[in-house]
């Protein structure tokens, strides 16, 4: 019965953001297809949970008389399982057609064992071709032929977890650690869970961050995608372990009171046939849509077709595997822009509110994103979802049933891409009003992960801050003992840009591993190009670790930034903070938070030894903390000991404030005493 009053919005994302009241209809169609779909999957049980269970039915399991395994694959004309068990015969043991998939059944405790190899031939169209099965938990490759197969993973004694305790806080705001478990290690080599969760999470504790977000967990044949041409949706990577190893690497974060989010690829799929879903069943519409819109031109992959249940199936119970198999506390949605338009948001610049409204936006994407969110919060009410979306989709963090797609947070991915057009600018011609629209604005109730840079800056052909700023100098100047003003200035601004993005009212925040201390040069994956060599692609944290060099100095400020806001509670405190003084000539920005003023003098050479800064209260004050500090590297200019009386202004009777020393490229906060 509806029982909304005649100026009531059926939807409180309408109210929440009043510029979607003219689209009111497109909001009421997606919601209108969201329950519709929804109410085809659940029937009356009204539970994504029992619905994304593929993985209980689907794939391998011990049964009363030995084993049985299941496939989905409409479309095939017989399917022969084959492996070491039976010597690799391709049409020993066939599988039986059941309705609407295949299953075979194998007598026997012993039929197949623990690390067997195994795979599935398929035949469709009357080609034969030898895949990997869909719901395999393990995949290994053979170091002669670098054939990929599915492996039985079924230990006799079971990973034994120690963190039923934990639980995400409900009042922890995010602060991300994003990492890729393979070039977390100095070795010129594969890094591996076991040496991440020994050597790196100790240092993301001691940093004070939260939160990792762990890059590459689904299986990927080629180590150079990054993790983000995905073959296997159930299998844990084997590049840096065994399926147990990652859960050690989780339980370990836990233990320390770290969250982990996995980077979860739902947007695409690699487009191989041999290891991946790609034309699994003999069809190219089994999970992508068919013809040239199942194909990503940009990314070279295939694209799901969200359209059919069997593939919302499929990729739920994905979801649910990681959630309850390996405890992951939430997840990462790589490529939300890429889902949400038929042509990926690729060169369309989102500049008005119809264009989120359009032809172009795929509508099963949508619904489909929505059930994702209701699914993970079904299952762990404490987990964090957070979408990866440069389109700036109103609604993507408010809940489904205020019409939005409910995420928690979304990556304001723009904070990167202006730091990297103000990094090419002259330091004079940087503008403050831009700084604080672009780092202080958001939609409204919505959350974000702010950051300055993530894996993407880092990318070979592209550049991290620290290496736009400081370039060749980097290689001779970072000891202590070198002079060199590129370096003075790349040091300060690293600072001061890190310390601004993370003050300025987002909710959460993100840094990619070694970058907190500025670690040098560009990753690039072994590769053909570079005679497939491991030296990009690892951190060098003996740099960081050696007292004589600047990467300490940064690391330190990192440290203390990551607790000094954790600690005081600081991130989406109260909301977006209250300015209180932007100075383009003198390229000053200050504002209030709870009680602190944070004042930025962002000017290349100008210091201010009389700057009146208007607080508009009564009060005194303490410089805390700032960059210029000497554990930070700095010149020691700004001192802690003096108490800051507000006074009336010279400059402006009218103002009660503060007469501050704000140095060039300096940031410091003061607390209310």
């Amino acid at each position: 019965m509806n029982t909304q009053t005649p100026n009531q919005s059926p939807y409180a994302i309408l109210d929440i953001d009043p510029w979607l009241k003219s689209f009111q209809g497109d909001i009421e169609l997606r919601m209108d297809h969201y329950y519709g779909i929804r109410k085809q999957l659940l029937g009356e049980k009204n539970s994504f949970r029992e619905f994304a269970s593929g993985h209980d039915f689907y794939g391998f399991h011990r049964s009363e008389t030995g084993w049985v395994y299941r496939e989905w694959a409409p479309a095939a004309e017989a399917l022969f399982l084959l492996g070491d068990f039976n010597g690799w015969n391709r049409y020993s043991h066939p599988l039986e057609r059941r309705d609407t998939y295949w299953q075979i059944d194998l007598p026997g405790r012993d039929a197949l064992s623990h690390l067997s190899r195994v795979k599935v031939m398929v035949r469709s169209f009357g080609i034969e071709r030898d895949r990997i099965p869909l719901y395999i938990h393990k995949i290994v490759q053979d170091p002669n032929t670098n054939d990929f197969s599915g492996q039985i993973w079924a230990p006799d004694v079971p990973f034994t977890w120690t963190d039923s305790t934990y639980q995400v806080p409900a009042d922890q705001q995010p602060l991300i650690y994003e990492t890729h478990v393979g070039m977390a290690q100095e070795k010129y080599n594969y890094g591996t869970y076991v040496e991440f969760a020994d050597n790196i999470l100790p240092r993301i504790k001691d940093l004070g961050y939260n939160t990792v977000q762990i890059m590459a967990i689904m299986e990927h044949p080629y180590y150079g995608s990054f993790g983000y041409h995905v073959s296997n949706y159930f299998a844990a990577s084997s590049w840096f372990g065994t399926p147990d190893d990652l859960k050690y690497l989780i339980n370990q974060a836990h233990s320390l009171g770290i969250a982990v989010l996995m980077d979860i690829v739902q947007s695409h799929a690699v487009k191989n046939l041999a290891e991946g879903l790609n034309e699994f069943d003999g069809t190219d519409y089994q999970f992508f849509h068919s013809g040239a819109r199942g194909n990503h031109s940009a990314w070279d992959s295939k694209c799901f077709d969200y359209s059919r249940h069997e593939v919302i199936h499929f990729l739920l119970s994905s979801i649910r595997y990681w959630l309850e198999e390996f405890h992951f506390d939430g997840f990462r949605f790589d490529g939300v822009t890429s889902m949400l338009y038929q042509d990926h948001g690729l060169g369309t610049a989102f500049d008005n509110y119809g264009k989120y409204f359009s032809h172009n936006t795929d509508i099963d994407a949508v619904t489909y994103l929505q059930f994702a969110n209701d699914l993970i919060h079904e299952i762990r009410p404490d987990a964090i979802s957070v979408a990866e979306d440069m389109s700036g989709m109103p609604g993507m963090c408010l809940p489904v049933k205020a019409g939005g797609l409910g995420f928690d947070y979304r990556l304001a991915m723009g904070m990167p891409d202006y730091w990297v057009k103000t990094l090419k600018l002259n330091d004079h011609n940087w503008s403050m009003n831009a700084m604080w629209h672009e780092l202080s604005t958001t939609r409204p109730q919505e959350k974000r992960i702010g950051y300055v840079e993530s894996h993407d800056q880092a990318l070979v052909g592209d550049k991290t801050a620290i290496f736009r700023m400081a370039d060749q100098d980097m290689y001779w100047f970072m000891d202590k003992g070198s002079q060199s003003l590129v370096i003075d200035r790349a040091i300060a601004l690293h600072k001061m840009i890190r310390w601004v993005t993370i003050a300025l009212g987002s909710e959460g925040y993100l840094t990619f591993m070694g970058n907190e201390f500025g670690h040098p040069e560009w990753i690039d994956f072994p590769r053909a190009g570079n005679g497939w060599s491991f030296h990009h692609c690892r951190r060098q944290w003996s740099l960081v670790d050696n007292p004589e060099l600047r990467y300490k100095d940064l690391n330190d400020f990192d440290r203390a930034m990551i607790h000094f806001m954790a600690d005081n509670k600081l991130l989406g405190k109260g909301g977006t903070p209250t300015p209180l003084w932007i100075d383009q000539d003198r390229k000053i920005i200050a504002f209030k938070n709870e009680g602190y003023v944070f004042v930025f003098n962002f000017h290349p050479t100008e210091s201010y030894p009389f700057l009146e800064l208007p607080v508009h209260e009564d009060g005194r004050y303490q410089v805390v903390m700032d960059t210029d500090e000497w554990r930070f590297g700095g010149q020691g200019r700004i001192f802690h000991d003096s108490i800051y009386q507000t006074e009336s202004l010279p400059m402006n009777r009218d103002y009660q404030g503060l007469i501050l020393y704000a140095p060039c490229r300096t940031a410091m906060v003061l607390k209310k005493v």
